[in-house]
């Protein structure tokens, strides 16, 4: 089965979701805010994604990080995960994460519907 992570009120978020509904693709959905995270799923995220791919740059709170917390996001050890724990709306959102029909594993993140479409036919990406 396929998670949903995001945050409820992300229009990205909201966009993944309602694409999901309408191809019927079985799926749940976490809020990083209301569900909360563990050291665990940011540690294998980070594993599988890197962080340069897993943390948001672009958003308002990655803008309103010190410069010193900004470095310790950007390298991969437990303060990352720690801080990535604290703020959670540095992830990446959506991030799709889980099993497909036909046997394989996917975590992606963002949306796109082309990506979505071919992740969900069994197509692959390197």
């Amino acid at each position: 089965m396929l998670t949903l992570y995001g945050i409820s009120n992300c229009d990205t978020v909201r966009k993944a979701k309602k694409w999901l509904d309408a191809h019927q693709v079985d799926y749940r959905f976490h809020d990083f805010r209301k569900d909360g995270l563990t050291a665990a799923d940011i540690e294998s995220w980070q594993s599988q994604l890197g962080l340069e791919k897993l943390i948001n740059k672009r958003g308002t709170t990655w803008r309103q990080l010190s410069n010193a917390e900004r470095e310790m996001a950007e390298n991969p050890n437990s303060q990352a995960t720690e801080l990535l724990l604290q703020y959670p709306a540095l992830i990446k959102r959506p991030l799709l994460e889980g099993s497909l029909p036909e046997g394989s594993s996917i975590c992606e993140v963002g949306f796109n519907e082309t990506l979505y479409n071919d992740l969900i036919n069994g197509v692959t990406h390197e």
